[in-house]
């Protein structure tokens, strides 16, 4: 499969960018490995399989063929961090594998504020930004998904 159909790239300045962000990475996968923050650059960084929404909301399964759900090999990036906080993660289990649900940010002292990533499970990492300076880019790598995450089933699955 080639790339997502239009690669993404998104910077995320402040609040509204943020939840632009975080509805295009809700229900993307990663494994814990996948995490990288350095402290001495102030950086955090994910590689995440995100579900390409946009594919999804585009696919018509009533005309016969079967939606094209697919995920989209992605890295998000925040800049100007000083500190990242984890509860609920299992950080020395590099395989463990995470579903990321939202991505939110709050300001606490303007410009600066706190960005918390929510994950399936209970698990939150917390990032104190000096200021918001987010970049999410699509890595090219695209593979088929089995199904179309569905928050609303007793049945839900994430594939």
């Amino acid at each position: 499969m080639s790339g997502c159909v239009d690669e993404l790239k998104l910077v995320a300045l402040d609040r509204d960018d943020i939840a632009v962000v975080s509805a295009h990475v809700q229900d993307a996968l990663l494994r814990v490995g996948d995490i990288l923050w350095q402290p001495h650059e102030h950086r955090f960084v994910m590689v995440l399989n995100r579900f390409d929404w946009i594919a999804a909301a585009d696919a018509k399964p009533d005309d016969g063929r079967k939606p094209d759900y697919r995920r989209c090999r992605t890295a998000l990036r925040f800049e100007r961090v000083l500190n990242c906080k984890c509860r609920g993660i299992d950080q020395s289990d590099k395989e463990a594998r995470l579903n990321l649900l939202a991505v939110e940010f709050s300001e606490e002292a303007p410009p600066a504020g706190a960005v918390t990533l929510t994950f399936s499970g209970g698990g939150v990492m917390r990032l104190e930004v000096e200021c918001l300076e987010v970049e999410l880019a699509d890595l090219g790598e695209v593979y088929a998904a089995r199904a179309c995450p569905n928050h609303f089933s007793p049945n839900s699955t994430v594939a």
